[in-house]
């Protein structure tokens, strides 16, 4: 069970950094968020492949670890496109 968690906190520490460095321009986000889109990206995509059957193979399980890193990608989009768009102007305006 640690060694479970261990894991997903590594693997979701670099599959959020790749998928950071995978984006286009500047992500407004802090190293922790990048961290729980990663660990949330790496349980999903764990889980998704153990439903395929493409969660146990010999060596390596390259679907397995693609399928992470396109949930990261997609997971830190999400989160800094909802950033940037709750950057409006604050407090009354006047016209």
């Amino acid at each position: 069970m640690i060694g479970a968690i261990v894991s997903a906190i590594i693997i979701g520490a670099i599959v959020g950094a790749l998928a950071r460095l995978i984006l286009p321009g500047k992500q407004n986000m802090s190293i922790g968020l990048t961290l729980i889109v990663g660990i949330v990206a790496a349980l999903l995509g764990t889980l998704i492949a153990q439903m395929f059957g493409w969660a146990d193979t010999k060596g390596i399980d390259w679907i397995e670890h693609i399928l992470q890193l396109v949930l990261a990608v997609i997971g830190v989009a999400i989160v800094a496109g909802s950033a940037k768009g709750s950057g409006g102007p604050r407090g009354r305006t006047t016209t």
